[in-house]
C-alpha cells in the first residue's frame, strides 16, 4: 500500500518549502485539529455544570454534545471537496475564524437552546478544519516515509485532543465555570490565523470538484435522521409515529443518496471509492471505533461527577492515565503503520476496546478508583493505536484530486460515530444520570455491551482489510 505522491494531491502553489517550515505547517495544522477536535470532548466534563446552570435535560446535554459532531459529520464532505477546489488554506482560514465566532456564541448562551445553536455555528468552522489541514498536511509532505510520520502525530494530535478535553474542560469549570471552555479556543485561533497567512502555502486539487446540493442534502437526512431518533427515542418510545418518521427519512434519503450519487459525474460521496477495501474498512473502523468510544466518555463523565461525587478537574484528571497513553503510543504507531502496515496497530486498538469495555462492566459505585484508572489504561491503548493507521489507510492509494476527499471520509465516520456513541449511551442511561446512582450503574453496564461488539468489529476489519486481496482492490479505486 502506498501513499499518494505530491503529484496525486493537486498543485502546491509554493513548491520550495524547507523542512523547517513544512513542520512549521505541521504545527498549524495540529493546532487546529486540537481545539476542534477538543471541543468533542471538553464538553463531556462541563455537563453537570451545564445542566445546572441552564436547566438541561439529559437530551439537552446530548444535543450539546451532538449539534457540534452531528453537524461536523454532515458537512465534512462538501468542506475537503470544496477545499480541493477552491483553496485548502483559504478554507482553512475562514474555518478558523467561523470556529472563533462559534465559541463567543457558545460562552455567551443564555439557554440551552441557544448553546446548542452556537455548537452547530462552531460546528461549521470545524468542517473546514480537520479534513482541510489533513489535506494540507499530505500535500506539504511529499517523501512517504516523512508523511507517514506526519500523519502519525497528525492521528495522534486528535486522539491526544479527545483526551485532553475533560482534563483542560475540569480545570477550567471549576476554575471559571463552563463557559469559559469556550473562552481558551479565542487566542488559539488568532494565533492560527495569523501564523497560517504567513507560513501555510495554498494548495488545491488539479481538478475541483462540483458542489452537490442534493446529495448535501441527502447526508444531513440520513445522518441527522439516524442521530434525533436515537436521541429522542427515551421521551417519545421507540414505537412513536415522531421516532418511526424519523428512521424512515434516514432510510428512504440513504437508498436516495447512493442512487443519485451513482449517476452524478462528480458526486459529492465519490462511491468508487469504497472499492478499496482498506479505504472503505478505514471509514467504518472510524465509525465503529469512535462510536465506542462516544459512548464511554460520555458515560464515565457522568459517572464521576454523578455517582461518585468527583470534581470537574478530579473527573478530567481521572483521564489522564488515557492521555498519556495517547502520548507514548501514537508517535510508535505511526512509525509501525509507516513500517509494517496498520494490521498491528488496528488488531492492538480493536482487542483493547473489547477488554477496555468489558472490564468497565464489573464498574460499580464504590469500586475502589485505582481499579477504575486501570480499566481506562486499555481505552488509552486503544485511542493511541487507533488514530494513525486510520489516517493512513483512508489517503494510501487514492487518486489524484481527491486528497481532500479521501480525508472528509475517515473524519465523516470519527464524526458519525462520536454522535451515535453518545447517542447509543443517553438513550440507555437517560434520565437515570441524574437521579438514582446505583440505576445510573445498572444502566452504564448495559452500554458496555454494544461498545464490546463494536471492538470486535474493528478487531474483524482489521483482518480483513489488511489482507493480500484487499490491498489489491486499491488499484480498482
Amino acid at each position: 500500500m502506498t501513499l499518494p505522491t505530491s503529484e496525486d494531491t493537486g498543485t502546491l502553489e509554493d513548491t520550495g518549502l524547507t523542512s523547517a517550515r513544512r513542520y512549521a505547517v505541521l504545527v498549524i495544522c495540529c493546532a487546529s485539529l486540537l481545539i476542534s477536535v477538543m471541543d468533542i470532548s471538553i464538553v463531556n466534563v462541563a455537563l453537570p455544570a451545564i445542566r445546572d446552570g441552564l436547566g438541561a435535560s439529559t437530551a439537552g446535554l446530548q444535543w450539546t454534545v451532538d449539534a457540534y459532531t452531528l453537524v461536523l459529520a454532515s458537512f465534512l464532505l462538501l468542506a475537503g471537496s470544496t477545499a480541493d477546489r477552491f483553496g485548502r488554506r483559504r478554507m482553512f482560514r475562514l474555518g478558523l475564524i467561523v470556529f472563533g465566532i462559534g465559541s463567543l456564541l457558545c460562552s455567551l448562551a443564555p439557554g440551552i437552546g441557544w448553546l446548542i445553536a452556537a455548537r452547530a455555528v462552531q460546528a461549521v468552522g470545524g468542517t473546514m478544519l480537520n479534513p482541510v489541514a489533513m489535506a494540507i498536511v499530505v500535500t506539504v509532505f511529499p517523501d512517504r516515509a516523512e508523511r507517514a510520520r506526519a500523519i502519525g502525530i497528525f492521528g495522534a494530535t486528535a486522539g491526544l485532543s479527545l483526551v485532553l478535553g475533560p482534563i483542560v474542560g475540569g480545570a477550567l469549570v471549576d476554575g471559571l465555570g463552563w463557559r469559559s471552555i469556550f473562552w481558551v479556543n479565542l487566542p488559539i485561533v488568532v494565533l492560527a490565523v495569523v501564523f497560517t497567512s504567513l507560513f501555510v502555502p495554498e494548495s488545491r486539487a488539479a481538478h475541483g470538484r462540483r458542489f452537490d446540493p442534493i446529495g448535501q442534502l441527502l447526508v444531513i437526512l440520513v445522518l441527522g435522521g439516524v442521530v434525533s431518533a436515537i436521541i429522542e427515542s427515551e421521551k417519545h418510545g421507540w414505537g412513536s409515529p415522531f421516532i418511526i418518521g424519523l428512521l424512515v427519512v434516514a432510510a428512504v434519503s440513504a437508498v436516495a443518496l447512493i442512487a443519485y450519487e451513482r449517476r452524478r459525474e462528480e458526486p459529492l460521496l465519490e462511491l468508487r471509492l469504497f472499492h478499496s477495501v482498506p479505504f472503505s474498512s478505514a471509514v467504518l473502523i472510524a465509525l465503529f471505533a469512535y462510536s465506542g468510544f462516544g459512548a464511554f466518555l460520555f458515560v464515565t463523565t457522568l459517572y464521576l461527577q454523578s455517582v461518585r461525587n468527583l470534581s470537574a478537574l478530579d473527573a478530567g484528571l481521572s483521564l489522564l492515565p488515557v492521555g498519556l497513553l495517547i502520548c507514548v503510543l501514537s508517535p510508535l504507531t505511526g512509525r509501525v503503520v509507516g513500517s509494517l502496515g496498520p494490521r498491528l496497530p488496528l488488531v492492538v486498538a480493536g482487542t483493547a476496546l473489547t477488554l477496555g469495555a468489558a472490564a468497565s462492566m464489573t464498574i460499580g459505585i464504590a469500586t475502589p478508583l485505582p481499579v477504575i484508572l486501570a480499566i481506562f489504561l486499555l481505552f488509552g491503548v486503544f485511542l493511541g493505536t487507533i488514530n494513525p493507521p486510520i489516517a493512513n489507510s483512508a489517503v494510501s492509494g487514492m487518486p489524484a484530486s481527491m486528497t481532500g476527499l479521501a480525508a472528509s471520509l475517515a473524519s465523516v465516520g470519527r464524526q458519525t460515530g462520536t454522535s451515535l456513541g453518545v447517542a447509543i449511551a443517553g438513550s440507555i442511561v437517560g434520565a437515570k444520570a441524574t437521579t438514582d446512582p446505583q440505576a445510573f450503574v445498572h444502566a452504564a453496564h448495559l452500554v458496555w455491551w454494544p461498545i464490546i461488539a463494536m471492538g470486535l468489529v474493528v478487531l474483524a476489519l482489521a483482518l480483513v482489510s489488511t489482507s493480500r486481496r484487499a490491498l489489491l482492490t486499491v488499484q480498482a479505486v
